[in-house]
């Protein structure tokens, strides 16, 4: 029997008064922690929940998505992060997808409602029974006339709950993933698959007492949850809390709390890397000698950022791969294994790649092919989507979609993407979804999105349009419009209008010639 909230117990049991979390001058130690996460599980009981139900979870990164996450663990229901950049009929269509019974929301601030988006979405959904509004006082009455706030959710709730004992192959979160075909598909990953992610951290660094990570990166992608979250409370290290990237902010902090590990995209990289005037507004040096390790992953590295990088902050940064299908750790360039810029590394332990051509043979050392994974990370599959399983496995492999290459020591390379997908500062975009919701607009007749190289975000992302006849609308308006209808880092930043698409004899829209004209 196994429940992923272990990781949390049993620091809680061998260090309480560790501190676990971190959030500008607040601290919770792991005794405090765990306490708080039982009460949400006394609470979720005493609302109905059931050993596998639904729970969604929509927050920022702030001490109260830990403390509700570990408590749906607990419970034995099944966590359901939610992006906090989605819309409210996006936030809809992923309760609705998931079957969530509970939805915990933050309240959000004034640019980014959380939750009053969150509450209309809620009550598009008949299914979802309860609303619970976490506010940022967590004492404040609520905002929402007719929703509870975790304050109240959690009330006179006794700190102590005993664990549910689930099995190792139930389900305990399930993310939610573009991937490169349909809408958004939920990834069933199970205790053992985020258990193991997180446990991996053993066999790629070594554990040192006082270790410090910075959790940048949105808990609610799979990066952040179990590289940063799971890991560093396995260990019964401690987390600084960030809800939102900014160079300067994450500069201060790593200063502040002496943080030792540091895991994030390759735009973050760049960003503090070109800050203007760090040298003058902080102690460079000190960090420095505090970061012992940095991690990158989301998408690839550019060699001559990672070697600036490396060079100001006297640091390793160490590639991984993975895909939240595969919990999402699949490859890591280890320390006590020779480093090789531009390579994602090797499999890590447990886990088995194959690069395969179209008819599925094994390519030869520096031939392209398809990544295969398999292993104790891969997700059991997508949550009510048959159709995608089928086509996601073949004898036992997870098809990634992704282009790579061995080299001559099986260290493995990232070439390019099957389909068209695009990776916009780390977040995975799917331009189907994007064009879908683009030919919604009254004016627009057809639309295409691709990537375009973008020097901070690594893609970004561009639309070509075809408009209705007569119809008047400007680049600016629709893109004002995209950014109503869409989470910030989907809607296109760049719009052309065109008379006509390139397509071919079938009528398929011919991406490739955007692509070049672009």
């Amino acid at each position: 029997m196994l429940n992923l909230a272990v990781l949390l117990e049993n620091s809680a049991r061998e260090r309480p008064q560790q501190t676990a979390v971190i959030f500008n001058e607040m601290k919770f130690d792991y005794a405090t922690l765990n306490a708080a996460a039982n009460q949400v599980a006394n609470g979720l009981v005493k609302a109905g929940v059931q050993p596998g139900d639904k729970v969604a979870l929509g927050c920022p990164n702030l001490p109260f998505f830990p403390i509700v996450y570990y408590g749906i663990l607990k419970a034995g229901a099944v966590v359901v992060p939610l992006n906090v950049l989605l819309k409210p009929r996006e936030i809809a269509y992923h309760l609705q997808d998931s079957d969530a019974k509970v939805y915990f929301c933050f309240e959000g601030t004034e640019q980014l409602p959380m939750g009053q988006m969150g509450w209309a979405a809620f009550n598009e959904v008949d299914g979802c029974e309860h609303f619970i509004i976490m506010t940022a006082n967590p004492a404040a009455p609520s905002p929402i006339e007719g929703a509870a706030t975790l304050g109240m959710f959690m009330g006179t709730q006794p700190p102590v709950f005993p664990t549910v004992q689930t099995s190792s192959e139930d389900t305990a979160v399930i993310l939610y993933t573009s991937g490169t075909t349909g809408r958004p598909k939920g990834a069933e990953l199970s205790h053992t698959n985020m258990l193991m992610n997180a446990r991996l951290s053993d066999n790629m660094y070594d554990d040192q007492e006082g270790d410090v990570a910075l959790a940048v990166l949105p808990l609610f992608h799979s990066f952040g949850q179990s590289v940063v979250m799971n890991a560093t409370l396995y260990r019964g290290g401690t987390i600084t809390l960030m809800p939102r990237f900014d160079p300067a902010q994450a500069l201060a902090i790593m200063e502040r709390d002496n943080v030792t590990i540091f895991a994030g995209v390759p735009t973050m990289y760049w960003a503090m890397l070109n800050l203007p005037g760090a040298e003058e507004k902080y102690d460079l040096e000190k960090i420095a000698n505090n970061l012992r390790l940095c991690a990158s992953g989301g998408a690839a590295m550019p060699v001559e950022v990672m070697k600036a990088f490396e060079a100001k902050f006297n640091v390793a940064i160490l590639e991984g791969y993975g895909l939240s299908e595969t919990s999402p750790v699949a490859t890591f360039n280890r320390m006590d294994k020779v480093r090789k810029p531009g390579s994602i590394g090797l499999p890590v332990w447990g886990v088995e790649i194959r690069i395969v051509d179209e008819e599925d043979s094994d390519v030869p050392v520096g031939a392209l092919g398809e990544i295969l994974i398999r292993g104790h990370n891969v997700m059991k599959g997508y949550y009510n989507k048959p159709e995608a399983n089928e086509a996601a496995f073949r004898n036992g492999w997870f098809y990634t979609g992704d282009i790579g290459k061995f080299d001559e020591d099986g260290y493995i390379y990232i070439v390019d993407r099957v389909k068209d997908m695009i990776i916009r500062g780390g977040f995975n975009v799917y331009p189907r979804e994007i064009e879908e919701t683009l030919v919604a607009h009254p004016d627009v007749s057809l639309a295409a999105v691709i990537g375009i190289p973008h020097q901070q975000y690594g893609e970004e992302i561009k639309a070509f349009i075809v408009l209705k006849d007569g119809a008047q609308v400007t680049a600016d308006e629709l893109i004002a419009w995209s950014k109503e209808n869409m989470a910030a880092y989907k809607y296109p930043r760049r719009i052309e209008f065109r008379d006509t698409l390139p397509m071919n004899a079938t009528g398929k829209i011919l991406k490739t010639e955007l692509r070049k004209e672009a």
